[in-house]
Parts: structure tokens; sequence; C-alpha cells
């Protein structure tokens, strides 16, 4: 029998390619999204040969989650993998500046949502025999950037949270990593790209000197939900070109 990944922010960008590349590995995919959208996207991936489903879901909020897990239960009895990637980011603005609404709601989906998704889908995880979790974070996360004070503490918060869920769940032989993107070619930086120097400042910032794109993302995660990582967990994976040493 396949194996089920439930793949939050799975309509774009690194949820998608994520979708295509475990897909590709032969798991049946729950893609779960805030954006309608979804279910033309599964009418297409139908086409492609891929088995998936959509579920509506704001990961911000509990009961929208935890509908979106007992679905998954109700449709295939199983999960073996999650991986939490919705995500926003925030307008670049000075902490002092910054309305606690901005923050709140970025704090929400970026963090909450991966506590949420990791609450309600761990159980189910162990009834099936145990998996793997890959928490999206990003290089933010460890080096920050100025006017970005709620999207950093979010994605840094994530990180410290993967080891905690890693440590209270091996022993049900869950395993639980994060990847941290650099700048990867996404519809989240299509506001930078408007801005042409900065976009070229931004877009060098690492030891590869390019832009990342989703399925190099997608690819660590797949590793990371591998039984060739079977011996890794609570860890993240830096996905950057070497941002983090620039």
């Amino acid at each position: 029998m396949p194996k089920v990944a439930l793949v939050t922010g799975g309509s774009s960008g690194i949820g998608l390619a994520t979708v295509r590349r475990l897909a590709a590995d032969g798991m049946e995919i729950v893609i779960a999204d805030v954006n309608e959208k979804g279910h033309n996207l599964v009418e297409q991936l139908h086409k492609d040969g891929i088995k998936a489903s959509f579920q509506h879901c704001d990961v911000s909020v509990e009961e929208a989650v935890k509908q979106t897990v007992e679905e998954v239960k109700k449709q295939y009895g199983q999960l073996h993998v999650l991986i939490n990637n919705a995500g926003v980011g925030n307008r670049e603005i000075k902490l002092t500046d910054l309305p606690v609404l901005e923050w709140q709601k970025v704090i929400d989906i970026n963090l909450t949502g991966v506590f949420l998704g990791m609450k309600y889908a761990i159980p189910l995880i162990e009834e099936s025999g145990g998996g793997a979790i890959v928490n999206v974070s990003s290089l933010l996360g460890f080096k920050g950037k100025k006017l970005m004070s709620a999207y950093n503490a979010s994605k840094a918060g994530v990180i410290t949270l993967t080891k905690n869920a890693a440590l209270e769940y091996g022993k049900h032989n869950i395993r639980v990593n994060a990847v941290a993107p650099g700048v990867i070619d996404t519809p989240i930086v299509d506001g930078w790209k408007e801005q042409e120097q900065k976009w070229e400042v931004l877009s060098r910032a690492n030891a590869l000197r390019r832009v990342g794109t989703p399925t190099e993302v997608a690819n660590a995660i797949r590793f990371l939900v591998s039984e060739e990582a079977s011996y890794i967990t609570g860890t993240t994976l830096m996905v950057d070109g070497g941002g983090l040493t620039y």
C-alpha cells in the first residue's frame, strides 16, 4: 500500500515541487492549502498520473487543521509523511513600526501553523506505524534580515520547535527535521523581483551566486522523509547555496 503524505501550502512553489517529488516516489498526496486553485491543480496532477487530493485549509486556524487531518484519516486511514510548508512573508518595516496584527498574522501562519500541523498529524502518523515530518524554515531563521522581524522570528521558532518534536516523538518512530531555504524562485519573492537592483544583490548573496529552485528544496525534503535519512532527526538542513556562510 502506498505511503500517504500531507503537504501544506502544496499548490505552488516549494510545496508543489514537493508534491511532484514525493509522488514520483509512489506516495499518495494530500494537498492542504488556503488557495482554492488546489482543486484545479489536483485535476492536472491526475492527468500527469499523480494520485492526489485537495483539502482547503488555513493552517493558522486550529479547527481547520484538525478537520483536515480527520479527513485524511477518513479517506486514507493512515498518514506517513507531513510537510509543513505553508507560509507567508512580511513587508519590510522597522520593528517599532510593525503593527501587532501584522506580526501576529505571520506568527500564526508560519509558526503556529507548523505547531498545529504536528499537533494533529502526529497521532495519526503514530497509528500508521511511524513516519517523517519536515518543517520548512528559512535561512533567515538563522541569520536574520533587518526589516523582517516577524518573518525572522517565525522561522527561527520553527527550528527550535522541530528539535522539541524530534525529542518527544523519536521513541514513537517519528523523525522530525526542517529545511532552511535561502532565496528561492517562488511567489513569496515576487515583490523583490520588481526591484531590479535589490533583486540582483539578493539573488547573488550566497556562495553559488544564484537563486535556488523549488525543486532543489523539494529534493532535500524528499531525502529527509526517505529511508536514506533513517538516522537523521532534530536537524535543519540548509538549502541556501551557501547563504549562511556568505
